[in-house]
């Protein structure tokens, strides 16, 4: 019996033992076989968007270069529905003017109302096959064909297709900047004699900002800071005749 129960301790130590080594050694067996996560390198020419980490946000933020960047805008999705405000501005030798914009969109209708420099109300009315104009306080509007790039010329900013249609060569840097409190992607464009900088949301896909330097000297640019929001319900898509082109969420 003693004999037995020396054997049993004798058992259980050994088991002890291997356990005891299995413990140690077989999580570096077993980690030989684990993949390795890389994360992406920063983008070039700028760091993190501060606050890219914080709760909420919707995007996930990869590498941008001139190869890529369109690709990557590409794969943004702008609102359906939405206004916002903008701010266009134009530079000479010695003046500037400013137009303040108002942005209405919905069902692939977009209407704008511009405040001119001179004060008169100027209104855009596009939608996928006509883009109509008028001015307050007249029933009479004009009329004329539309395509992809009438509601964003009708707002006197960039068309988001002239970004997806850059060029690698004409790229010269891209990066993640903050633009007011808004995350981009910036792209920066050298064309003839002029040096283009677009920046796009990165939770919107919406142009956010973008400027025009020609020899050294900025001649445009566009800010739309404030965040857009939903189109409101009081949104109107009539001509001045009273004509209704668009119901909301129609």
């Amino acid at each position: 019996m003693e004999q037995k129960n020396r054997l049993l301790i004798v058992i259980a130590i050994v088991a002890l033992i291997v356990g005891a080594m299995f413990t140690s050694f077989g999580r570096g067996l077993f980690a030989l076989n684990t993949p390795q996560v890389v994360l992406p390198s920063s983008s070039t020419s700028s760091e993190d968007p501060p606050g890219s980490a914080a709760p909420g946000q919707t995007y996930q933020r990869v590498d941008v270069t001139p190869q890529t960047v369109t690709g990557v805008i590409a794969t943004l999705s702008r609102p359906l529905s939405y206004y916002r405000e903008l701010t266009v501005e134009t530079f000479w030798t010695g003046g500037s003017s400013s137009t303040q914009v108002q942005v209405w969109e919905d069902g692939g209708w977009t209407h704008s109302r511009q405040v001119l420099p001179s004060g008169v109300v100027r209104h855009d009315l596009a939608g996928a096959d006509d883009v109509y104009y008028w001015y307050d306080g007249s029933s009479q509007y004009e009329k004329a064909p539309a395509d992809e790039r009438s509601s964003d010329l009708a707002q006197h900013i960039p068309t988001y297709e002239t970004v997806l249609k850059l060029e690698p060569e004409e790229i010269v840097s891209t990066g993640y900047e903050m633009r007011g409190d808004i995350p981009c992607i910036l792209v920066e464009v050298h064309r003839a004699q002029q040096l283009q900088r677009f920046w796009v949301g990165v939770n919107s896909g919406l142009l956010i900002s973008a400027e025009t330097e020609e020899a050294g000297q900025l001649i445009y640019r566009m800010t739309a800071y404030s965040p857009e929001s939903p189109c409101p319900a009081g949104a109107s898509f009539a001509l001045p005749d009273g004509t209704v082109l668009h119901t909301l969420g129609s």
